[in-house]
């Protein structure tokens, strides 16, 4: 379930801040946070690896192109 919450600016701010890529979620963010997790524990080569994905033009294009296939496909249900 997807809830709304209303916090203030200079707290958004706070969290921007916080977040490890740019894409981070706020919800990744507090999840973090409350669990404690630190920079430290979060597995470099994984995020390495996600800012290469990122940074490659050509790889980001192949993803939006697969996305928008997927979003236009018409699905059958399997029974």
């Amino acid at each position: 379930m997807i809830t709304t919450i209303q916090i203030e600016k200079n707290l958004k701010k706070k969290l921007d801040k916080l977040k490890i890529h740019p894409r981070e979620t706020y919800n990744d963010i507090l999840i973090r946070l409350l669990e404690g997790t630190s920079l430290k524990k979060i597995d470099k080569e994984s995020l390495i690896e996600t800012v290469e994905i990122l940074s490659d033009p050509k790889t980001m294009r192949d993803i939006a192109e697969a996305l928008e296939e997927f979003s236009q496909a018409n699905f059958v249900e399997l029974k």
